[in-house]
């Protein structure tokens, strides 16, 4: 794991009034800009994640020692068959990663269809929306390629049931608290997974440093986006979201077997609870976004991309 950044930052649950959530809005958009590139509507796709994404396959890394049983990936990933007690962790953290990655795919191809084009958005919240979607897309294509590092090229990307597929399609029209606590979750999986890097392939350390610069360049954008999704709450808003934290954490982990032999659950609702931008890998919180309102007083006033465009 890359060394941690110092406590620098106010609680994500800190309070804000409306005029911050409008000019962080504004903010917001011009970071997505600058640092996903043009959006490739027709694709999902953003300019500059497709170029990273090439740079990583024109130097692909494979693991040196192969899953002692890819079967049993493909047995599992998709919905767990075996006892997890008697599968290996190594193949558990593929199984683990794909069942996550796969919420995510579902949930943002319902969100795509339902959200317009960037031609057709009006608003800035709005446009928003189409970037972020597509920077999920990216993640996706993201996920993929650190299933090939191990072996795993046969991964395919499958539905869920027909109650959970129609519940996605309701996605975009539940309440922002949920949005944003989906968003804490993530960010709070993706620490864990880095700790878990470590635990796991140690054995396989070009292997794990690809998979570790996969992570991070996903984990980058969703460190932006729980700080975007903040930006939808008032305070009373906010309020309600940190009381569901942890059961909202618990309900969904509980879909996934391989997270009681994985995960340290409670620590990952004490960091949803407690999360304030500390504690992330240094570098990180110089190329991400964060609201103007969870900065110290000592610190600069403004967004990231505002102190971009102070210096153009």
């Amino acid at each position: 794991m890359a060394p941690l950044t110092e406590h620098r930052y106010r609680s994500i649950f800190s309070d804000s009034t409306p005029d911050e959530r409008r000019q962080n809005f504004e903010d917001y958009l011009v970071y997505a800009r600058e640092r996903a590139g043009a959006l490739l509507e027709h694709d999902k796709d953003l300019t500059s994640k497709r170029e990273q994404l090439n740079r990583f396959r024109a130097h692909p890394v494979r693991s040196r020692r192969p899953l002692d049983d890819p079967r049993a990936f493909y047995r599992n990933h998709v919905v767990f068959r075996d006892d997890p007690a008697t599968i290996d962790r190594k193949t558990l953290l593929w199984t683990c990663v794909y069942k996550f990655a796969r919420h995510e795919w579902v949930g943002i191809c319902a969100a795509w269809d339902a959200s317009p084009r960037l031609v057709d958005a009006k608003t800035t919240v709005a446009r928003i929306s189409r970037y972020h979607l597509a920077e999920e897309f990216c993640h996706i294509r993201y996920f993929e390629e650190m299933f090939r590092t191990f072996g795993l090229d046969q991964v395919t990307w499958v539905p869920l049931s027909p109650v959970k597929q129609r519940l996605y399609r309701l996605f975009p029209r539940v309440p922002g608290a949920l949005k944003f606590i989906t968003e804490l979750l993530g960010v709070t999986f993706y620490r864990q997974l880095d700790t878990l890097l470590d635990q796991l392939l140690g054995d396989e350390l070009e292997a794990r440093a690809r998979v570790r610069d996969l992570l991070y360049e996903i984990m980058m954008d969703e460190v932006a986006h729980v700080g975007q999704r903040r930006n939808f709450l008032g305070t009373g808003e906010i309020r309600i979201a940190r009381r569901l934290v942890a059961p909202f954490f618990r309900l969904f982990l509980r879909d996934l077997p391989e997270s009681q032999r994985l995960l340290d659950i409670n620590q990952m609702v004490r960091d949803g609870l407690t999360f304030d931008y500390s504690g992330l890998p240094v570098g990180f919180l110089e190329q991400t976004w964060i609201p103007s309102y969870c900065r110290l007083p000592s610190m600069p006033g403004r967004t990231q991309a505002s102190i971009r465009r102070g210096q153009d």
